[in-house]
């Protein structure tokens, strides 16, 4: 990221006010508090795989209001065993919204099996559970075997309404909510369904990238209330080796077993540390991040396209999307003034390796309009009130 400085000024008045460094779109914030937890880690005894991982897992499954947390190295590592612990496999086809980070599909191919896009809802963005429906049901019963639902840009998925059609159809749920950590939506009985609960999803991943809300370096978190696609989770994390149920008097202290063909995706105890440090703060950025989104929507109000938020929903705010004519010139604009703002996404059909599969005469046409003018502005809870007046007055600018 340039490290320029640019010139604030106050809008009202003609004079300077102050200097800022270059805006980016996200940014993470480390703190004292999240230093002295990693030092206290690297002067410990263990760096991988010591008792902060299973601290941070139990910590996180409290938050989400889940049973089970597992903690790996990065959220594409947690889709990738999210669809192999649910057994998807070559021949299985599997439905996700193409308005996504790739990895969201990417984990489908990882084993194998097919991807089939459902187009958005154009008002909120994330996948429509219309056009999930008429996917579904213009096939045979058994022709599609589950659903990746992807939380953008910080809004939940109806995720009960998913989970009763998946039900009649026999599907798995993947609950993509690295976006949505301190997200919610209410259910048909009011009641408060936390993203990562996985009260509807089989299994719920996180992103620690540090872009997101809770920063680890690299890092995700998979939840799930299902105790055996736990054990299954757990087994595949880690090569699929295991010392559960041996006998280390008959076989001895040093013997383990190989139960499947696994992976090495496991978190560290110093990404480990550093993520309970930021997890302890996630309510009070998610309440920051509401707050400068409430100035963006009034300060737009009627000017531009916002994503829609239902009643009874609780956004957490990783993107703040506006709809744009003639987006590439505000994008060129913005930069000009060194506020770094950024597309999310490009929709993965279009990519060339999923037209090279044959994803061109997909009919996606919400996600398709929604990227020709969708542009996300800077969002991230140490995001200045004047930093944030001088994006706002500089996107005004460009509609007037």
């Amino acid at each position: 990221m340039p490290q320029s400085y640019v010139k604030i000024c106050n809008f009202n008045c003609p004079y300077i006010i102050g200097y800022i460094m270059a805006i980016p779109y996200g940014r993470q914030h480390i703190d004292q508090q999240d230093i002295e937890a990693v030092v206290e880690t690297l002067q410990a005894d263990f760096l991988t795989q010591g008792p902060k991982v299973k601290a941070f897992e139990e910590k996180f499954a409290a938050y989400v209001d889940s049973s089970h947390a597992l903690a790996i190295n990065n959220a594409t590592a947690g889709l990738h065993l999210a669809v192999k612990a649910l057994g998807c496999k070559a021949g299985d086809r599997v439905i996700t919204t193409p308005i996504t980070f790739a990895a969201s599909a990417n984990c489908v191919r990882y084993v194998g099996a097919e991807v089939w896009f459902a187009d958005i809802d154009p008002n909120t963005y994330v996948i429509s559970y219309e056009a999930t429906k008429a996917l579904i049901e213009s096939k045979p019963k058994g022709f599609f075997k589950g659903i990746v639902a992807v939380a953008f840009a910080g809004l939940a998925v109806d995720l009960e309404a998913f989970r009763d059609l998946a039900d009649v159809h026999g599907l798995w749920i993947i609950e993509d909510a690295c976006h949505a950590p301190g997200a919610s939506f209410q259910n048909s009985k009011a009641e408060e369904i936390k993203c990562g609960s996985a009260q509807y999803s089989d299994i719920s991943v996180f992103s620690f990238h540090p872009v997101k809300h809770i920063a680890c370096g690299e890092g995700g978190m998979l939840t799930t209330r299902n105790a055996e696609l736990y054990k299954r989770l757990h087994l595949l994390r880690s090569h699929g080796i295991s010392k559960q149920d041996i006998d280390p008097k008959e076989k001895g202290g040093w013997y383990y077993d190989m139960y499947d063909l696994g992976f090495n995706y496991r978190l560290t105890d110093i990404q480990s540390a550093l993520g309970i440090s930021q997890l302890s703060k996630n309510a009070s950025g998610v309440q920051r991040r509401n707050a400068i989104a409430k100035r963006y929507r009034e300060a737009f109000a009627g000017k531009f396209n916002m994503q829609h938020i239902p009643q009874g929903y609780k956004h957490a705010y990783h993107l703040f999307v506006i709809e744009v004519n003639n987006r590439k010139a505000l994008y060129e604009r913005l930069r000009e003034e060194e506020i770094y703002a950024q597309i999310h996404y490009i929709p993965i059909h279009t990519l060339s390796y999923y037209q090279a599969i044959g994803y061109g005469d997909a009919d996606l046409s919400h996600s398709e309009h929604y990227y020709s003018r969708c542009i996300s502005l800077p969002m991230y809870p140490t995001l200045s009130d004047a930093e944030q007046e001088q994006v706002i007055q500089t996107v005004l600018k460009y509609a007037e």
